[in-house]
């Protein structure tokens, strides 16, 4: 299965054009938002009607897809937030959570709400992830998508840009960012219409009971992350997928802030520890993948705010520290060390630390010491996929 079509209506949480329809009542002379009746399927010889049967044709393939992440839990987790956000169009709203590293949601027009793992890493919270749902379900209810097909001109002119956009995206939630900013260039919704979706998330994210102000903080991890990549790799961070078509940072972050003032009532909760617990079965595989996109600036700056809030997690610590390991910069090896042995004090240290430890000391020439980081690893994971590697250094002693 080609990961290509998970960037069908792919939003980065309205980044990348995501697909809704239909109407949104708003008060011309108020802030007060209200919701639109649910919506009918559009009669199939319309220009509706084709952009939903496209996107019918792209759930069904999803739902056969190896990247889906099919475990009931975190779906029904997952479909009760999008319910208490989205009220009677929940009804209307399936709930598809992808295992693939890059920070995105997307929502469809035909109800088709997509939540990428990298997303779900990065939440602090419930509230926040609300947020982000909220924000799409804005989209949706504000019929974004349908602009974006009728400035496309005609069906078939849409059909032709988004066959680019697939063969652009290539391997999907692995494609470099550089891909995926080629498909937000050509689906990526206005800037009014990002704050318009900011605006009825929050609205939603408040009626549910959940804190507004939880939001900002969303959009200002993200853009310490991509700061720090940056800083590391020197990638431009005005031209990240992340930040391509919403309002400007600063303006965004200030306006998220003094719309949850007005909001909140101080009572809200974040439902922090309902979602650790929903994270705690997938975090080590998600990291795993984090790893892999070797963005090394963004991973350790998404690491830092983790630890901050829970400042004893010798996973954590572990993940910093293969960050550092892998990165390899001058003095990485000595800080990869150092968050080790800061994990390896805590009781649930991963095994997998030992290895890492063993790694490095033989890099360096401290044979024992890596023969009884060696024997430690074994010790705790003697069937290791990579058992055989590991003797084979023991038997040679070095």
């Amino acid at each position: 299965m080609d990961r290509r079509q998970f960037l069908v209506g792919c939003g980065c949480c309205g980044l990348v054009g995501a697909f809704p329809a239909l109407a949104l009542a708003t008060s011309t002379n108020t802030d007060v938002w209200q919701a639109p009746q649910r919506f009918q399927r559009p009669l199939a010889g319309s220009e509706e009607g084709g952009l939903w049967a496209m996107m019918d044709r792209e759930e069904a393939k999803l739902r056969r897809s190896m990247f889906l992440i099919k475990e009931r839990p975190l779906n029904d987790y997952l479909t009760r937030i999008a319910t208490r956000l989205a009220g009677e169009h929940s009804l209307d709203i399936r709930v598809y959570p992808v295992r693939t590293p890059l920070f995105n949601a997307s929502m469809a027009p035909n109800g088709m709400l997509q939540i990428w793992s990298g997303l779900l890493l990065r939440m602090a919270n419930e509230a926040q992830l609300a947020a982000i749902i909220g924000h799409e379900i804005g989209h949706y209810l504000s019929r974004h998508s349908l602009d974006r097909l009728r400035d496309a001109k005609s069906r078939s002119a849409f059909g032709q840009f988004l066959g680019i956009a697939l063969s652009a995206a290539g391997a999907g939630g692995t494609a470099p960012l550089a891909q995926m900013a080629l498909v937000a260039g050509m689906f990526a919704y206005g800037r009014d219409q990002e704050r318009e979706a900011d605006r009825i998330g929050l609205e939603l994210m408040s009626k549910a009971g959940y804190e507004p102000m939880e939001a900002s903080k969303v959009w200002a991890q993200l853009l310490a992350e991509i700061n720090a990549e940056k800083d590391w790799s020197g990638a431009p961070a005005e031209k990240s997928v992340l930040f391509a078509s919403h309002p400007p940072a600063v303006e965004r972050q200030d306006d998220l802030v003094a719309r949850a003032k007005r909001l909140s009532a101080g009572q809200l909760s974040p439902y922090e520890g309902d979602y650790a617990s929903m994270l705690a079965p997938y975090r080590r595989e998600w990291l795993e993948d984090e790893l892999k996109r070797r963005k090394s600036g963004e991973t350790l700056a998404l690491l830092e705010i983790m630890l901050q809030r829970s400042p004893g997690d010798s996973e954590l610590r572990f993940f910093l520290g293969e960050t550092y390991r892998l990165r390899a910069a001058d003095g990485d090896m000595e800080r990869a060390m150092n968050e080790y042995r800061a994990a390896a004090e805590r009781p649930d240290t991963p095994a997998e630390l030992y290895r890492s430890m063993g790694m490095i000391q033989r890099q360096q020439g401290d044979h024992q010491s890596a023969k009884d980081s060696f024997r430690h690893y074994l010790a705790a994971r003697p069937e290791a996929v990579d058992a055989t590697m590991i003797l084979s250094y023991l038997e040679k002693g070095s």
